[in-house]
């Protein structure tokens, strides 16, 4: 018989399912007495008014992809108030918390490097005469949670051919956005900041590979990346590189910022592989939100083998990860 102790059981397990899947209604019914108690603040106040649920009045217009996955996607609630943007925060429901009040706009991307056109671009240039689409894509995580989501994008290789590369560039580096007054987790040396993602030329180029301004049809909430981050479905989420602000072509493998920070843990690839397992838990199986348990077997790729695994041919799996 295993026992547990009540260090080993995660606070998911704890909370009962009903109050999981209800947990708006359950926060407000209780969020008085927490707010009165002398211990202080159990619930923060700002996470009952942190992001209000679909929909809203700043809507997009967009086509649906044929790329997209016929599974339901998760809620508006769940996608919003679930996050990791260590820029907000490290807990996961902080973002929703600490972004509330962000500005994303006025919003330029620099783009540098190898390539012929360098300079600054305001974000609505960037979108101009761009087809925004809907792009229902899987969402790992790797701490072992995973989501569907309602992208909104275009490819990210729309605008790779705008800015004409050169043959040197093979690889290409993305960058957050630094700024402490705005990013209160910038504040705390968690990671070396700005935060920095890379892609090798040919994943950045793939039709999986988007940049995402949207999610369920409308403007894309800041604690989910606003208003411009990279989503790419069959890797991990740490490679999802939130609030761009340059975009740069390099001729070398970049250090993304979880590999300078843990590189016995993360790589560079980051494709999801349940037969590599992170050192301190399982890639095997993971736990679909609002789900409290991990069962549900995790698929190579992210379950897009088909379409990407032949850009790995050849590479020892282990270091895709």
């Amino acid at each position: 018989m295993l026992i547990k102790r009540p260090s080993d059981i995660p606070s998911s397990e704890i909370t009962e399912k009903n109050v999981y899947l209800h947990r708006r209604e359950f926060l407000r019914t209780i969020a008085g007495t927490a707010l009165a108690t002398t211990a202080g603040t159990l619930i923060p106040e700002p996470l009952l008014r942190a992001q209000q649920p679909a929909p809203h009045s700043r809507k997009l217009t967009t086509r649906p992809s044929r790329l997209s996955t016929t599974e339901p996607p998760n809620s508006w609630d769940h996608i919003t108030t679930f996050n990791n943007f260590y820029e907000f925060g490290t807990e996961v429901h902080e973002p929703a918390i600490h972004a509330r009040d962000f500005k994303p706009e006025p919003w330029s991307v620099t783009i540098e490097g190898e390539c012929a056109r360098t300079g600054r671009l305001n974000l609505e240039d960037i979108l101009r005469g761009e087809t925004l689409e809907d792009r229902i894509y899987r969402h790992r995580c790797v701490e072992a949670w995973s989501m569907v989501i309602p992208w909104v994008g275009f490819p990210l290789s729309r605008l790779i051919e705008k800015c004409e590369p050169t043959s040197k560039a093979k690889f290409v580096m993305m960058t957050t956005l630094y700024d402490p007054s705005r990013m209160p987790g910038q504040r705390v040396p968690v990671v070396t900041w700005p935060y920095v993602e890379g892609l090798r030329m040919d994943e950045a180029m793939h039709p999986l590979t988007i940049l995402a301004v949207g999610l369920y049809g409308e403007v894309l909430p800041n604690q989910n990346g606003a208003p411009l981050r990279l989503v790419v479905p069959w890797k991990y989420g740490f490679k999802s590189v939130k609030s761009i602000v340059k975009v740069a072509f390099v001729e070398r493998e970049p250090i993304n910022t979880w590999k300078r920070a843990a590189s016995n843990e993360y790589g560079f690839y980051a494709n999801v592989n349940p037969a590599v397992d992170h050192p301190r838990w399982s890639q095997a199986t993971e736990r679909r939100l609002p789900s409290l348990f991990k069962n549900r077997k995790t698929l190579p790729f992210n379950g897009y083998g088909d379409q990407v695994a032949g850009m790995y041919a050849g590479m020892d799996p282990k270091r895709l990860y």
